[in-house]
Protein backbone atom coordinates (compact mmCIF):
# COMPACT_ATOMS: atom_id res chain seq x y z
CA UNK A 1 0.00 0.00 0.00
CA UNK A 2 1.46 3.32 -1.25
CA UNK A 3 1.28 6.37 1.38
CA UNK A 4 2.70 9.82 1.21
CA UNK A 5 4.96 12.31 3.41
CA UNK A 6 6.06 15.53 3.78
CA UNK A 7 9.07 15.80 4.79
CA UNK A 8 10.32 18.15 7.22
CA UNK A 9 12.98 20.38 6.65
CA UNK A 10 15.09 18.88 9.60
CA UNK A 11 14.69 15.41 8.04
CA UNK A 12 15.88 16.52 4.48
CA UNK A 13 19.48 14.91 5.22
CA UNK A 14 18.89 11.96 6.39
CA UNK A 15 16.06 11.05 3.75
CA UNK A 16 18.08 13.04 1.02
CA UNK A 17 20.39 9.67 0.24
CA UNK A 18 17.43 7.95 -1.13
CA UNK A 19 15.69 10.50 -2.76
CA UNK A 20 18.50 12.15 -4.67
CA UNK A 21 18.80 9.56 -7.78
CA UNK A 22 15.03 10.67 -8.39
CA UNK A 23 15.98 14.00 -8.58
CA UNK A 24 18.99 13.46 -10.59
CA UNK A 25 16.56 11.94 -13.23
CA UNK A 26 14.31 15.10 -12.72
CA UNK A 27 17.29 17.28 -12.97
CA UNK A 28 18.75 15.87 -16.92
CA UNK A 29 14.68 16.97 -17.92
CA UNK A 30 15.66 20.28 -16.86
CA UNK A 31 18.00 20.64 -19.88
CA UNK A 32 21.01 22.66 -17.38
CA UNK A 33 18.92 24.63 -15.53
CA UNK A 34 19.06 22.38 -12.33
CA UNK A 35 21.26 20.18 -11.27
CA UNK A 36 20.30 17.89 -8.15
CA UNK A 37 22.48 20.40 -5.63
CA UNK A 38 19.90 23.03 -6.93
CA UNK A 39 16.79 21.33 -6.06
CA UNK A 40 18.00 20.01 -2.24
CA UNK A 41 18.88 23.42 -1.74
CA UNK A 42 15.42 24.98 -3.06
CA UNK A 43 14.13 22.40 -0.43
CA UNK A 44 16.63 23.50 2.44
CA UNK A 45 16.82 26.85 2.11
CA UNK A 46 13.91 27.87 0.17
CA UNK A 47 10.46 27.87 0.54
CA UNK A 48 10.57 24.05 -1.59
CA UNK A 49 8.80 21.13 0.10
CA UNK A 50 9.39 17.31 -0.31
CA UNK A 51 7.22 14.68 -0.57
CA UNK A 52 7.78 11.16 -0.76
CA UNK A 53 5.74 8.21 -1.62
CA UNK A 54 7.16 5.15 0.02
CA UNK A 55 5.84 1.57 0.86
CA UNK A 56 7.05 -1.20 2.80
CA UNK A 57 9.59 -1.73 0.30
CA UNK A 58 10.90 1.78 0.87
CA UNK A 59 10.60 5.30 -1.33
CA UNK A 60 8.99 4.90 -4.49
CA UNK A 61 9.09 8.16 -5.76
CA UNK A 62 9.67 11.98 -4.60
CA UNK A 63 7.73 15.22 -5.53
CA UNK A 64 8.86 19.06 -4.72
CA UNK A 65 6.29 21.28 -4.86
CA UNK A 66 6.06 25.19 -4.50
CA UNK A 67 3.08 27.72 -3.73
CA UNK A 68 3.02 30.56 -6.76
CA UNK A 69 1.13 33.46 -5.73
CA UNK A 70 -0.54 34.57 -8.88
CA UNK A 71 -2.55 38.26 -8.43
CA UNK A 72 -5.78 36.42 -8.99
CA UNK A 73 -5.04 33.04 -8.02
CA UNK A 74 -2.68 30.66 -5.48
CA UNK A 75 -1.33 27.68 -6.96
CA UNK A 76 0.45 24.53 -5.66
CA UNK A 77 3.38 24.21 -8.25
CA UNK A 78 4.49 20.62 -9.02
CA UNK A 79 8.29 21.69 -9.54
CA UNK A 80 10.18 18.27 -9.85
CA UNK A 81 8.77 14.99 -9.99
CA UNK A 82 10.84 11.25 -9.88
CA UNK A 83 10.52 8.46 -9.15
CA UNK A 84 9.94 4.37 -10.25
CA UNK A 85 6.81 2.86 -11.09
CA UNK A 86 4.99 6.27 -11.18
CA UNK A 87 2.16 5.11 -12.35
CA UNK A 88 2.25 3.04 -9.17
CA UNK A 89 2.51 5.77 -6.99
CA UNK A 90 0.71 8.45 -8.72
CA UNK A 91 -2.30 8.17 -7.66
CA UNK A 92 -1.46 8.29 -3.71
CA UNK A 93 0.50 11.46 -4.07
CA UNK A 94 -1.91 13.23 -6.53
CA UNK A 95 -4.61 12.76 -3.96
CA UNK A 96 -2.45 14.06 -1.13
CA UNK A 97 -1.44 17.32 -2.76
CA UNK A 98 -4.83 17.56 -3.76
CA UNK A 99 -6.21 17.73 -0.45
CA UNK A 100 -2.83 19.86 0.67
CA UNK A 101 -3.85 22.80 -2.01
CA UNK A 102 -6.76 22.63 -0.81
CA UNK A 103 -6.10 23.26 2.87
CA UNK A 104 -3.77 25.69 1.92
CA UNK A 105 -6.15 27.75 -0.38
CA UNK A 106 -4.88 27.06 -3.66
CA UNK A 107 -7.15 27.26 -6.76
CA UNK A 108 -4.89 24.97 -8.79
CA UNK A 109 -2.05 22.96 -9.32
CA UNK A 110 0.08 23.39 -11.85
CA UNK A 111 3.24 22.27 -13.08
CA UNK A 112 5.34 22.70 -16.39
CA UNK A 113 7.12 19.13 -18.00
CA UNK A 114 7.99 17.44 -20.79
CA UNK A 115 5.10 16.63 -22.64
CA UNK A 116 4.99 12.95 -21.82
CA UNK A 117 3.11 14.06 -18.48
CA UNK A 118 0.13 14.65 -20.94
CA UNK A 119 -0.17 11.00 -20.90
CA UNK A 120 0.58 10.31 -16.89
CA UNK A 121 -2.34 12.68 -16.13
CA UNK A 122 -4.56 12.49 -18.65
CA UNK A 123 -7.34 10.88 -16.66
CA UNK A 124 -6.54 13.40 -13.56
CA UNK A 125 -8.36 15.79 -15.14
CA UNK A 126 -5.51 17.63 -17.10
CA UNK A 127 -5.58 20.06 -19.45
CA UNK A 128 -2.97 22.12 -21.18
CA UNK A 129 -2.70 25.88 -20.72
CA UNK A 130 0.18 26.44 -22.67
CA UNK A 131 3.96 24.93 -23.43
CA UNK A 132 7.65 26.10 -22.80
CA UNK A 133 9.73 26.25 -25.90
CA UNK A 134 13.31 26.80 -26.03
CA UNK A 135 15.39 28.28 -29.28
CA UNK A 136 18.78 28.85 -30.02
CA UNK A 137 20.50 32.66 -30.30
CA UNK A 138 21.69 32.78 -33.19
CA UNK A 139 24.90 34.68 -33.29
CA UNK A 140 25.76 35.09 -36.88
CA UNK A 141 24.39 37.49 -38.88
CA UNK A 142 23.13 40.20 -35.53
CA UNK A 143 26.44 42.09 -35.85
CA UNK A 144 27.74 40.27 -32.70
Amino acid sequence: MIKVSLIPTAHIERIWPDVKPFMERAAEYTYGRYTVDDIKDSITQYEHLLWIAFDDEGIKGATVTAFKNYPKMRCLDLVFCGGDDGLEWKAEMLRVLQHWAFDNSCDEIESSGRLGWAKIFKDDGYRPLWQTYTLPIATSGLGV
